[in-house]
């Protein structure tokens, strides 16, 4: 198996990948949720929205949280759409979401040619409380098909999944679980290639390679580009991911 990861803007990458060279698309890209107004869009980093007052660790923001709604569509169908022409036939795209964007991305998604085939719910039981109404412990992971789902596989899947975000020895704001993410790679053909266009700290990537998949990540940031990196060497070379740097 093996791996490569861009360092730059996903849409620039995406459009210099070739037509029809990979078999699943799973990403987790910035929600720009929350922001009614353009104060609220520019004032607030990632960590105040997604990271406790009281939390414990200290880990880097990451850009790309600032647009409303019209242009969030705008900006994703355009993704989705460069990553439909990079997919191949029967190419299932996974995109995470929360419930405030989820009717948007199901429209970008669609707009971009895929076929919309359902939302799975992802349950995170260390969620926040909410005092006087319902806990929201729920984000969903929108998926569709480039044409048709290949149905001639031996292969079932959940319809949701119930997981806690990392504590230990985790490296984002909104690091997903590698148990779920290895369960969502599965959905790739076995020796096919996973592309992940907001790679993040590379949770996509390193449940790929330990699903033998081949992965292709775009990240921006270069702090989390590094950490990717570091995870994702680690996980083809099988050493131990001891994450270099200051915030080791």
């Amino acid at each position: 198996m093996s791996y490569t990861l861009h360092r730059g803007d996903a849409l620039t990458v995406l459009k210099t990948l070739p037509d029809e060279s990979v078999q699943t698309v799973i990403t987790d890209p910035p929600y720009n949720s929350g922001g009614r107004t353009s104060s609220d869009r520019t004032g607030r980093t990632a960590r105040a929205k997604y990271v406790t007052s009281n939390s414990s660790h200290d880990l880097a923001n990451f850009p790309g949280e600032n647009r409303d709604q019209r242009s969030y569509r705008a900006w994703l169908t355009e993704l989705l759409t460069e990553a439909y022409r990079a997919s191949t036939e029967h190419a299932v795209v996974m995109v995470f979401t929360d419930w405030r964007q989820e009717p948007t991305t199901t429209d970008a998604l669609q707009m971009a040619g895929w076929t919309w085939s359902g939302t799975i719910p992802w349950i995170k039981p260390a969620s926040r409380p909410r005092k006087g109404g319902f806990k929201q412990d729920s984000e969903y992971i929108i998926w569709g098909v480039k044409g048709s789902l290949d149905n001639t596989r031996d292969l079932y899947l959940p319809g949701h999944y119930i997981a806690s975000q990392p504590r230990k020895g985790r490296v984002h704001i909104t690091q997903k679980p590698v148990e779920i993410m290895q369960q969502l790679v599965q959905i790739c053909p076995e020796g096919g290639t996973v592309l992940d266009p907001f790679t993040g700290s590379g949770s996509t990537g390193v449940a790929a390679l330990r699903e033998g998949r081949n992965f292709v990540g775009v990240e921006l940031s270069s702090h989390y580009a590094e950490v990717a990196e570091q995870r994702l060497h680690a996980e083809l070379t099988q050493e131990d991911f001891t994450l270099a740097g200051p915030e080791a």
